[in-house]
């Protein structure tokens, strides 16, 4: 069985740091894009950052304008682990984060659509941003 589990999601005043990190089972992900989304209050679904297989670019990675600067995504491919460190959080960035593995054929281009290049969801972590 396929899994995505995510861990180090909570409460935190704005201008404060949260980690998310997210281990996958059941097959390799070494080589599909690994990373995160979130679905905000109004219910918005966006991708948060993305990188890509080991073999695509490696350092490829895929932020949302919002994040830049401010979170940093990382894989470790041994381990089929992704991390979020998240830094300088806004409220605007409260929502439920979902780690998502894609297929590696995705076209990332459309970002009303990016959310349907996922193959494997995890069941979503809250983050709450308190002003």
């Amino acid at each position: 069985q396929v899994q995505l589990v995510e861990s180090g999601g909570g409460l935190v005043q704005s201008g404060g740091s949260l980690r998310l990190s997210c281990a996958g089972s059941g097959r390799s992900f070494t080589l599909l894009p690994m990373g995160w989304f979130r679905r905000t209050p109004g219910n918005k679904r966006e991708l948060v950052a993305i990188k890509f297989g080991l073999d695509q670019n490696k350092n490829d990675i895929l932020y949302a304008d919002s994040v830049k600067g401010r979170f940093t995504i990382s894989r470790d491919y041994a381990k089929d682990t992704v991390v979020l460190q998240m830094n300088n959080l806004k409220p605007g960035d409260t929502a439920v984060y979902y780690c998502a593995a894609a297929a590696p054929d995705a076209n990332w281009a459309n970002p009303d659509a990016n959310w349907a290049n996922v193959a494997y969801w995890g069941p979503g972590t809250q983050v709450t941003v308190s002003s």
